[in-house]
């Protein structure tokens, strides 16, 4: 069993804004969001046992499908060394694109684990108590990071991402550039057929979900 805490953190606006903190160097900086040049949104998964942080820079809007990728990509990645991994638990908040009433996150996630036989658990935290999630501590030190320069490219933002530490080490960084609609989500029908494929524990069915390989095997997603 491997511990997997995943969160994205708030968009970046790209572009010569003043962010506070302090720098060696003079730097000039709009003191208003004008139009931004891009936007990127930062999306983590955090090993708490190993301290290890991968990040991926998101330049489309975080969707269902576009988490669903990443920890598809970060899994691809790295089932090789975690070879005797049978279950994934996913520590995750409450967020709208990846709670645990989100269809298209659920089907995804059926889908994930139809295709790598790995199960999943999703330990959500509670509305106000996300603040728990091992990832969310990360945001702050790459925030303390690049404060006081520029993130005026996409580039710079992922400059500053590999430059970070966290415990120490610095992350693995990716730049993510595929355009995710919204939006999507399943029919009424298609979400009461998943619900035969997912295991919500009693009396915390929100906040609790497995996925197991037998039971997505003999259903249809």
């Amino acid at each position: 069993m491997l511990r997997l805490s995943l969160d994205a953190k708030a968009t970046v606006k790209v572009g010569d804004y003043s962010r506070g903190g302090k720098n060696r160097v003079q730097i000039h900086a709009a003191d208003h969001d004008f139009h931004p040049d891009a936007r990127v949104t930062p999306v983590g998964i955090l090993l708490p046992r190993y301290d290890e942080l991968t990040l991926y820079a998101v330049t489309s809007k975080v969707t269902s499908d576009c988490l669903a990728d990443i920890l598809r990509h970060w899994w691809d990645a790295n089932k090789e060394r975690f070879a005797p991994v049978k279950t994934l638990v996913l520590n995750l908040d409450n967020g709208p694109e990846s709670h645990s009433r989100r269809t298209q996150f659920l089907a995804r996630l059926v889908e994930f684990v139809a295709e790598t036989g790995i199960a999943l658990q999703l330990a959500y935290y509670p509305p106000y108590h996300s603040k728990y999630n091992p990832i969310e501590r990360c945001w702050g030190v790459l925030e303390n990071h690049w404060n006081g320069d520029l993130l005026d490219s996409v580039e710079t933002v992922v400059h500053f991402a590999r430059s970070m530490t966290w415990k120490g080490k610095r992350p693995t960084v990716e730049l993510v550039t595929k355009t995710y609609p919204l939006g999507v989500r399943l029919k009424q029908k298609a979400m009461a057929v998943l619900e035969t494929q997912v295991r919500r524990l009693v009396g915390l069915d929100k906040w609790f979900v497995e996925i197991r390989p037998d039971t997505v095997r003999h259903g249809t997603v």
